[in-house]
């Protein structure tokens, strides 16, 4: 599904394919169709499997919302694979092996030759938002030799020191869909309103967000003009390594205290964000929003997106070239890993998984993002904390928010917006050494 702002309707993004979300121009569309079917060949695939339907009710293939058909498939891939696991036993063997898994079969790797980001300061403005008073920065990131242009925007409290910041994976402040309403309470407003800082880093800056954009972006810089590697980084990959790059420019900039910085995004960077979570350990917390397939949803559950929708033309740039056997030859069933494992590689650190309700952002699976963060939880226990604290499906509304997993599904669509205060609250209590996850604790 579409990532973007945080406040969007649901008219706007209903639950439907994320392919039919964008219209692209005729030349970008072809040229995705032609590195999508040049990268089938490399593969050796001559068909694919038709993801889920979200339109045709009359389609064999038509969407499945009826939890009662849900599956799973198969049984989830076990996270703990020997009898008597010890926490070194996670770091030093089994979480390497995941991290392995996931970089070759599904989100690919980041090369050596990725390129080095320098961080220009574009402009430097004191002015007041909300209420507050601010330094609001303006970046641009560039690589030598090319012509990448990453967009970064930071908000400071005036002389602030060490505060928490949020970075979002988004589209530039005010951004919104045409149509979409003016929220009231934008999640900006609430973060100055404790003090802290946040941050917008514009992914589509970082790569493309189409096949045709693999020529470009980071993954073009790194590529040199080759074909990517089978095992090579898709674009979730890359945005959430652009999303790292923002965190060392951050790392160096004494308001912000880097060791209290969220990664957060919706849909398409709700997937990048827990990437990102999963891959860099330097982030405290994930807010992630309503992911769904490929990100907090598990796959082998046959409710909303589907694996072969990711592994379609309209998505599968957004992972290595390997991941499209799943979707030809291969099935879910013989993927390795699902989505509890990629939350797991989060542990012992703080994940809130959000959704909105079940008819306006059923396509997402929220009911599945929560079974998967049960099924992460184990590692959280190895680990000496708790994960998601929860027996039974926490309705409409109710957060369940007692261990280093939180849930929370709102009453509206694909948004997190009504979220962003129950996730604040959570955040502080983490940050502010009151929970068992604070990292003072650990």
């Amino acid at each position: 599904m579409v990532g973007r702002v945080a406040i969007v309707t649901a008219a706007l993004l209903a639950a439907v394919p994320a392919v039919a979300q964008f219209t692209r121009s005729p030349e970008r569309q072809a040229a995705t169709e032609k590195d999508y079917r040049e990268t089938l060949a490399r593969l050796g695939i001559e068909r694919m499997r038709p993801g889920a339907d979200g339109y045709n009710k009359q389609a064999p293939n038509y969407v499945n919302y009826d939890e009662a058909k849900a599956g799973p498939s198969s049984p989830a891939p076990p996270i703990i694979t020997i009898a008597n696991p010890t926490v070194s036993w996670w770091w030093t063997v089994r979480r390497p092996e995941l991290v392995r898994l996931f970089e070759d079969e599904m989100y690919g790797r980041v090369p050596a030759s990725a390129p080095r980001i320098d961080w220009q300061l574009v402009s430097e403005q004191h002015l007041k938002k909300n209420g507050a008073r601010v330094i609001e920065r303006h970046y641009r990131g560039t690589a030598k030799g090319s012509p990448l242009a990453i967009e970064l925007s930071e908000t400071v409290p005036e002389r602030a020191r060490h505060v928490p910041l949020i970075l979002e994976l988004g589209f530039p402040e005010g951004f919104r869909f045409p149509g979409a309403p003016v929220p009231t309470d934008p999640w900006t407003a609430q973060v100055l309103r404790r003090g802290w800082a946040y941050a917008i880093i514009v992914p589509s800056t970082v790569q493309p967000d189409d096949g045709a954009g693999l020529k470009e972006g980071v993954i073009g810089i790194a590529a040199e003009g080759r074909p990517r590697g089978l095992h090579d980084w898709g674009s979730l990959r890359a945005w959430a390594w652009g999303a790292g790059r923002a965190l060392d420019l951050f790392s160096r900039d004494p308001a912000v205290d880097a060791k209290r910085v969220a990664v957060e995004g919706l849909s398409r960077y709700g997937k990048a964000a827990l990437v990102a979570m999963a891959f860099d350990p330097r982030f405290s917390i994930g807010f992630i929003g309503s992911s769904g397939a490929g990100g907090a949803k598990p796959l082998r559950r046959n409710f909303g997106e589907k694996l072969e929708n990711l592994t379609a033309s309209g998505e599968y740039h957004w992972f290595a070239p390997e991941f499209l056997r799943y979707g030809g030859p291969l099935t879910v069933d013989d993927l390795p890993v699902d989505a509890h494992e990629l939350m797991a590689l989060a542990a012992p650190r703080s994940l809130f998984i959000s959704a909105g309700n079940l008819k306006e952002d059923g396509w997402v699976d929220p009911h599945g993002s929560f079974v998967a963060a049960q099924e992460a939880s184990p590692v959280y226990r190895l680990l000496g904390e708790h994960g998601l604290i929860s027996d039974t499906t926490p309705s409409l509304n109710e957060t369940r928010a007692e261990g280093c997993i939180a849930f929370r599904e709102h009453d509206q669509g694909h948004t997190t917006g009504p979220n962003w205060p129950a996730f604040l609250d959570w955040a502080a209590r983490i940050w502010g050494g009151k929970s068992p996850c604070s990292p003072s604790r650990k």
